[in-house]
């Protein structure tokens, strides 16, 4: 009875998936009519697809997803215009030369604008994996972009200047108050990012100097299953230590992929001789199969202040029915008795506000008050929850009286759409000069030719590449295994955090001593 019972939900499951199939097909290829324009340089045929999926040796892992955010497919479609901004002519900010004070001039293009990938449907990947961990799955290079996921988590520095300016305030709530907006402004640049990150291979390093910023940041690929990523900056006038782990954890619920960014992260204002922890949000991708792809962060943020107590508990909203909630993040800051001390609200895409605590609730009861006589007014008949891309309000984020911008983002340049929807910084992270090629280790992702060569615009040289640093990857873990020789980290090692008592990599020390020897060959 249960086999029969089996056979028949068997059958009943590819009957759905080969209609679902038929729809994905059909969506795609009204899609395509609509587009004019030749297709891109190189077409991957679906048997390559389900070679990648059903290889279970395969061991790249799908964890930059956390971090894939897609906006609009019209997005990718205008990449065929080739609106290549100059290359900055100015050199190169080297990470190796010796710190100085002058700003430099960062690069504010890519060698070549993004591919399209309207010929490409990720349902033709995807629908194998239903249920299924997404830590064994080769994804196709045109649904990358062309940085590392250590380059990503290096996204975090953007708003650097938030943590300088907590150094500087003297009131301890003050203080959360820039830290929170750290916090928030760290997922910022997630937003509309259509491209997944390479993943790192064991070992692979990354490393970023900004003297305009005020911070050096050193990262490892510490393990590949799970795949765990490492990172350790500090400020360069020795005024904070910030440092973390990420081990992505994924699922994928058919319509969508929600990724659980498990690790602490952990920030040390040394002036004050204060340490703040928290965890990010979750993070979901939706409509993987038909429609525009869109994000949404959700989840309770908590960052602790562990040298007095107080905490600030901020929630990520999500969407919501009619999409009032999308990218809603709003919370307190409280004493250790819990007393509120003072509200934040705004939206992770855009920015953060700190108002009275009395003033915020007032406003939160009467907008209430609003919707409800609203929602008497209409007759609302579909409840059911749809996983459309809302649309934003109009208004976006209503100011209360009497708030404090505590940040807000800065706007993408006008060739973001053309380059991955870049954000600036996020444009510079990958350039390269010969003085800093002769100082930077070998295992530097900047060096790694998969990522280079997407770069410059040679998809199958990338592709290519990929494929044997896979395979190089696999047999180098093969001949550990027969040797029963384990795998040692370079510049971090396992430890239990000095502020939570959690697992987590600390780093090692002596990386910027330049005295790099026994070095991995992993490219």
């Amino acid at each position: 009875v249960r086999n029969l019972k089996l056979e028949h939900e068997q059958e009943k499951n590819k009957i759905l998936s080969e209609a679902l199939e038929t729809l994905a097909t059909e969506h795609h290829e009204l899609e395509q009519s609509l587009v004019k324009g030749s297709p891109p340089l190189s077409i991957i045929s679906e048997e390559q697809f389900y070679d990648a999926v059903s290889d279970s040796e395969s061991e790249k892992s799908l964890s930059g997803f956390e971090t894939t955010t897609a906006y609009s497919l019209e997005d990718s479609m205008d990449s065929k215009d080739t609106i290549t901004s100059s290359m900055s002519e100015e050199k190169v900010c080297g990470s190796g030369e010796l710190l100085s004070n002058g700003i430099k001039k960062h690069r504010t293009s890519l060698p070549s604008p993004m591919f399209s990938r309207n010929d490409f449907s990720i349902w033709s990947i995807l629908r194998k994996c239903i249920g299924m961990e997404l830590s064994k799955i080769t994804m196709p290079v045109i649904f990358n972009e062309p940085l590392s996921f250590l380059q990503r988590l290096t996204e975090y520095m953007e708003h650097t200047y938030l943590i300088h300016k907590a150094s500087s305030l003297s009131s301890t709530t003050e203080r959360m108050q820039c830290v929170a907006a750290f916090a928030v402004s760290a997922v910022a640049s997630q937003w509309e990012r259509t491209g997944k990150p390479f993943n790192p291979l064991l070992g692979e390093t990354y490393e970023l100097i900004r003297d305009d910023l005020g911070f050096r940041l050193l990262s490892e690929q510490v393990s590949h299953h799970p795949p765990i990523s490492a990172f350790y900056a500090e400020g360069l006038n020795n005024d904070f230590v910030f440092h973390g782990s990420i081990y992505p954890k994924l699922k994928f619920w058919g319509k969508s992929v929600e990724a659980e960014p498990k690790g602490t992260m952990t920030l040390e204002l040394l002036e004050h001789n204060e340490a703040y922890t928290w965890t990010n949000p979750t993070c979901c991708v939706h409509n993987i199969i038909v429609g525009k792809l869109w994000i949404e962060q959700y989840g309770n943020v908590e960052i602790t202040n562990h040298k007095t107590g107080e905490k600030c508990v901020l929630s990520f909203k999500p969407c919501g029915l009619f999409g009032k909630e999308l990218h809603k993040v709003e919370g307190y800051i409280q004493d250790k008795s819990k007393k509120k001390l003072c509200a934040l609200y705004g939206k992770w895409t855009e920015c953060l506000y700190s108002v009275d605590p009395a003033t915020f609730e007032a406003y939160k009861k009467n907008d209430k008050k609003n919707a409800e006589e609203k929602k008497s007014s209409k007759q609302v008949g579909n409840t059911e929850e749809s996983d459309e891309m809302p649309l934003p309000d109009s208004e976006s984020v209503y100011v209360i009286p009497g708030s404090i911008l505590l940040w807000k983002i800065t706007p993408r340049p006008p060739n973001s759409a053309q380059m991955y929807n870049f954000t600036s910084f996020a444009m510079a992270l990958n350039e390269l000069d010969k003085e800093m090629e002769s100082v930077i280790p070998k295992t530097d992702c900047r060096l790694r030719p998969d990522i280079r060569a997407m770069e410059n615009g040679e998809i199958d040289l990338a592709s290519e590449e990929k494929k044997r640093l896979e395979e190089k990857q696999r047999t180098a873990r093969k001949n550990r295994s027969k040797s029963e020789e384990d795998w040692k980290t370079r510049w971090f090692h396992q430890g239990p955090n000095p502020y939570t008592g959690t697992q987590d990599w600390l780093y090692s020390g002596n990386y910027w001593d330049r005295n790099y020897f026994n070095l991995p060959d992993i490219y």
